[in-house]
Order: C-alpha cells, then structure tokens, then sequence
C-alpha cells in the first residue's frame, strides 16, 4: 500500500468550499491512484478507512442519480455489501446510516444473482418496480445525506492521519 500524500494548500482550498469539497480532495486522490477503479489489483492500493471514504463517495452518487439499483447494476454492490463499510460507518458514529445500509445488504443479499445479472435498458428501468423495497431506504438516505456527509466530515478531520499524509 502506498502512502496517499495530500498536500496542505489543496486541503486549505477544499476546505474553504465546505465540507463537501474538504471530503472531494481526498476523495479525488484516491480515485487518481486507483484509476478510478475499484478491482482485485487496486483494492490493496488504499487502507479501509480511504476505502470506506471512497465507497461513501460512490454510494452518494450512484444513490442521488439512480439509487440502490444503479449502484448495484453499476457494479458497486460488492464494494458496499460485501466489505465492512456499513460497520465502518457505525464505527465512525453514523449508527443510523448504518443501519440503512444494512437494510439495504439484507435486500441485496437476498437478491443478489437477480440484482447483478447483466441488463438491456428496458429490464434495467423494470428493475425500479421490482426493487421498490429500496425506495424508502433512498428516501431515508435523501434526508439524511447533509447530516452524513458533516459526519463523515467531521471524523475525516478529526482523524486525518488515517486518510492521508498531509504535507506542506
């Protein structure tokens, strides 16, 4: 594993947009040295709480624009349900969000070969109709995003040696 070196100007920068663009520096370094993909040759590459800060930075995305079903049929189901990031982010006192996304695991656990089988557009836009046991899990995850995200901040900043090495 290499040592993600952040620089202490572009951490100033980013905290200066809030909260959203002090995560967004640590967040675009990790996609720099993993290419953006998450697979067996690139997971040793980041330690898990970088990890679970990029699996948050996924999540939020694929969930504002076509929630769990897209995060899923994006190939992101693994990286959330099949690793600790649920407990990651109890650890780091979202116990609430948590819990959502075990809820979430439990569905996708469930339905699992269904719900990565590949897809054309028609069965993927079936999919939303089908799952609509996600809808109140996005829902509840849409109301609590802001909160989440000052959370994750919060500890990010709070224990900033564990993300990166910030240098001058």
């Amino acid at each position: 594993m290499e040592t993600i070196k952040i620089s202490d100007e572009a951490l100033r920068k980013g905290a200066e947009e809030g909260m959203d663009g002090f995560l967004q520096v640590f967040i675009d370094k990790y996609l720099e040295v993993t290419g953006g993909v998450i697979n067996a040759e690139t997971m040793p590459l980041l330690n898990g709480h970088q990890h679970t800060l990029l699996g948050y930075h996924f999540l939020r995305e694929e969930l504002n624009v076509g929630g769990f079903v897209q995060l899923i049929q994006n190939g992101y189901g693994p990286y959330i349900f099949d690793n600790p990031f649920a407990k990651a982010m109890r650890l780091f006192g979202l116990k609430d969000f948590s819990k959502l996304i075990y809820a979430a695991k439990k569905i996708y656990d469930e339905n699992k070969a269904d719900l990565t089988k590949e897809r054309d557009e028609d069965e993927f836009m079936a999919m939303y109709e089908q799952y609509e046991a996600f809808d109140e899990l996005e829902e509840e995850f849409m109301e609590m995003e802001e909160y989440v995200t000052a959370k994750l901040a919060e500890y990010v900043d709070e224990h900033i040696e564990l993300f990166a090495d910030i240098i001058s």
